[in-house]
């Protein structure tokens, strides 16, 4: 049998390998385009070192990093809570599905702008406009979670007689929590890229306000590589060290 220390190692010597053909590919793309359409990865990590010394890059990384963080617990709070009332309650998903899936099908970059119109170029308009993005993304993953309840543990809830909170805490989180997790996993990768452009269309600070500056005033593409790829690599981080390790934590059962 495979010892999972093993399995652990070679999961990392793949990861390593395709990093390597990656970079040896974009190296030679590199050489056919020229440097000033497509720069080396070391002209991308000359950039890095450069912007992470003088402070700029990690700044703006992390009032981006603000930004994500609080659109997204706002919106996993809401789509949480109303895709769980929509799952439990038919009257509510009838009223409330066809809102739904105009806001699904509305281009964020059209939320974006009129939440800039409706509010302001503020920061409370940059939060609403990620929150509108993907709160319905989450109430469509945990209302299939809520209509998808076991039946006998419901049973089990109404012959034990347990009360409100009794019920929840046993009963319904549990089997929301794999929806919850998966709502996370997507959610995330799609918050941050909608704060990327409301600050772009928007902010004064931030990666997507320094990609903007770099393309506007030099056409940077070394610039624009360094940004997307430092904030890319936290975004992965974030989803292999804790939300990969969440969901396996709430899968164990099976």
């Amino acid at each position: 049998m495979i010892r999972a220390s093993d399995s652990n190692r070679r999961a990392v010597l793949t990861r390593l390998a395709s990093m390597l053909v990656l970079l040896a590919a974009w190296q030679a793309a590199a050489q056919v385009a020229g440097s000033r359409m497509l720069p080396t990865p070391l002209a991308v990590a000359t950039f890095i070192a450069r912007e992470s010394a003088r402070g700029d890059l990690w700044t703006n990384v992390g009032i981006t990093l603000a930004r994500v963080g609080v659109s997204f617990v706002l919106a996993m709070v809401l789509g949480v809570l109303l895709g769980v009332a929509l799952g439990r309650s038919k009257r509510l998903n009838t009223l409330l599905d066809t809102p739904l899936l105009a806001m699904l099908n509305t281009p964020a970059l059209v939320i974006t702008v009129l939440a800039y119109v409706w509010v302001g170029l503020n920061e409370t308009a940059a939060i609403l406009a990620v929150v509108l993005n993907k709160l319905p993304n989450v109430a469509v993953i945990l209302r299939e979670g809520a209509r998808d309840l076991d039946p006998g543990l419901e049973e089990m809830a109404r012959t034990y007689r347990l009360d409100r909170r009794s019920w929840v805490a046993h009963v319904l989180v549990p089997q929301l929590q794999p929806y919850a997790v998966a709502a996370a996993r997507s959610g995330l990768s799609l918050a941050w890229k909608i704060v990327l452009v409301i600050e772009l269309l928007g902010r004064p600070n931030g990666v997507g306000f320094a990609i903007n500056y770099y393309f506007v005033q030099s056409t940077d593409v070394a610039a624009i590589l360094g940004y997307s790829i430092v904030f890319m690599s936290v975004m992965i981080a974030i989803d292999i060290l804790l939300l990969q390790r969440l969901e396996a934590h709430v899968r164990r059962w099976r």
